[in-house]
């Protein structure tokens, strides 16, 4: 997903990345994200850089976009080469949005194609799309397969109907078992997203959902806290007192309760809002191995508008709007509407917020001093596990997961 878009330096038009790139590339994996930016409705949490039909205006086909996205994903390789960085087999590839399976499946498999003859795919990649439950077929989800996707992660959100409509979901309910099952046969893995903390969503109705939702045995759950934009039709519905404010309490007790019933059913937290179903000794397979290259800072080109990139310690943003991030597309050039480059008390700090939250953990030598010196008082506030700690390196605890922004503070010293 495409986040706010921050303050930086101009992008040249020819994307050409700086020689400290290149070097900092040499031990990174590279992954692609494919930004989709349409949707049937706009649900009233999102503030993704998505559009309808009616919000796009003229300028802006869906039927080209496959085409535009394969364009840029040819003038990445080309950058990338122009700028002396190792092109390297892609890691892993993510569709997202937006709704990727709005466009037809031929669509994105024609991206698709064009990833791995520009780039190829390294052994065992794992390529994803997301999807809304009301958005795939038997047959579309066929020819994702065939076209390489190896995984489809499907917006659930809630099993609870009063609970879709607070957050404007349009999908039924019902259809997720059976895009579930039609996934299952297509031969790709499964995971369900899960969103806590709506107004109105009581205990029962949360539990109710994680329950329903490792009824489908995916292999994959994410449980996001719900959080209310500014901008969003949510917020001003907030403002207005039409729904009641999101009660971080009632939250941290959903989150628990998910922890519980995850744990209870066999799968393993990995990130803080993210569980995968264990694959044999030492295996991660189950595990999103896209979002951790994300976590492990590796490097990654995205594509469409508002996608953000980072390679080499060098990060960029593409224009937001889909006309003027196709006019430039089309003219050849670059899309990004800015960059930065990282210096190494931003690259520090980055690498304790991404690497803090996840179950691998922190090495401790990575730390700065005061940091280090933080660690024993969160062992003794029962935020950090104590054996983790012995052995080099930071692993949050269930408490420190609920208060994570709280300890990076405090590692960040």
């Amino acid at each position: 997903m495409a986040p706010a878009q921050p303050e930086g330096l101009p992008a040249p038009l020819d994307g050409r990345l700086p020689a400290s790139a290149a070097e900092a590339s040499a031990q990174r994996t590279l992954s692609l994200y494919v930004h989709v930016p349409f949707c049937a409705v706009r649900c009233g949490y999102c503030d993704f850089n998505t559009y309808t039909a009616v919000e796009l205006g003229p300028g802006v086909s869906q039927d080209a976009y496959a085409a535009d996205a394969a364009a840029e994903v040819r003038w990445a390789r080309r950058v990338l080469e122009d700028s002396g960085v190792a092109v390297r087999p892609l890691h892993s590839v993510f569709l997202g949005g937006g709704t990727p399976t709005l466009l037809p499946a031929e669509d994105l498999a024609a991206v698709l194609e064009q990833a791995r003859a520009s780039f190829g795919l390294a052994e065992g990649a794992e390529v994803t799309t997301e999807a809304n439950p009301d958005s795939v077929t038997p047959q579309s989800l066929a020819v994702l397969a065939a076209a390489g996707v190896t995984r489809v992660s499907f917006g659930m959100q809630s099993a609870v109907p009063h609970v879709l409509a607070v957050l404007d979901r349009t999908h039924d309910p019902d259809n997720v078992p059976r895009a579930v099952a039609w996934a299952r046969e297509a031969g790709l893995g499964v995971s369900v997203d899960l969103i806590h903390g709506t107004p109105g969503e009581s205990l029962a109705d949360w539990e109710h959902s994680v329950r329903t939702a490792l009824s489908y045995e995916p292999d994959h759950v994410s449980a996001y806290a719900l959080i209310i934009e500014d901008g969003t039709r949510l917020a001003a519905r907030m403002r207005r007192g039409e729904v009641p404010p999101v009660d971080e309490d009632d939250q941290a007790d959903k989150y628990e309760l998910a922890d519980r019933l995850l744990a209870e059913a066999g799968y393993e937290w990995y990130e803080v809002s993210n569980w995968a179903r264990p694959a044999g000794p030492g295996g991660t397979a189950h595990r999103s191995r896209h979002n951790l290259a994300y976590w492990h800072n590796q490097d990654w080109w995205g594509i469409g508008p508002g996608a953000h990139s980072h390679v080499g310690g060098t990060r960029w943003w593409n224009l937001k709007h889909p006309v003027p991030y196709t006019n430039r597309v089309r003219a050849g050039h670059s899309p990004a509407a800015g960059r930065e480059v990282l210096d190494a008390p931003t690259r520090r700090l980055e690498r304790v917020m991404l690497e803090a939250r996840i179950r691998d953990g922190l090495p401790v030598a990575a730390l700065e001093a005061p940091g280090r010196a933080a660690v024993a008082g969160l062992i003794a506030d029962g935020l950090v596990d104590p054996a983790a700690a012995l052995g080099g390196r930071v692993v949050l605890t269930l408490r420190g997961r609920l208060l994570g922004d709280a300890v990076v503070r405090r590692l960040l010293g």
